[in-house]
């Protein structure tokens, strides 16, 4: 994942309606899954809350997680939609990959916070996003199975398979 990065809020600009997918996606349910690398560079999967505040894509975690210290060392992640209950997507399946840059100045961690209302408001690691792809994965007409990827920098790129 190397290249060109960008906020939620100018991914909403380019590619306002599958950001809107993305949002009611991730707001369907509150814990989604999030691959992280480990020291090794094996991959780490973890369960994960997600928040979109002021044209951002955020990630807060509990001090010192594994998925937070991973984060730190190596900034690469991918997120994904809980998908649901039940084995019909309903709503399609939705991914983000990017890079989280830790956030740690006080008066945007103290607007996070403010808004979010964290278990522990003074001690919790807190990351925006920088993304490099938005994928969205579904179903139309009970036919195709269309898959939308998104790129900074990039039109937006629709594949039909029947």
């Amino acid at each position: 994942m190397t290249g060109t990065t960008t906020n939620w809020a100018a991914f909403a600009a380019a590619e306002p309606e599958l950001a809107r997918t993305a949002e009611a996606r991730f707001g369907a349910f509150t814990h989604h899954i999030l691959a992280t690398l480990r020291k090794d560079g094996s991959p780490r999967t973890t369960g994960i809350e997600v928040r979109f505040l002021d044209g951002e894509l955020w990630l807060g975690m509990m001090p010192g997680s594994l998925k937070a210290l991973d984060l730190r060392r190596d900034p690469r992640f991918a997120l994904q939609a809980n998908p649901g209950p039940g084995t019909d997507m309903a709503g399609g399946d939705v991914r983000v990959a990017g890079r989280a840059v830790e956030v740690r100045d006080p008066e945007v961690v103290g607007r996070y916070t403010e808004a979010v209302n964290p278990p522990d408001p003074e001690s919790f690691h807190l990351f925006r996003t920088e993304l490099t792809e938005v994928v969205r994965t579904c179903v139309e007409d009970d036919t195709y199975l269309v898959v939308r990827t998104w790129r900074p920098g990039s039109p937006l790129r629709t594949v039909k398979r029947t």
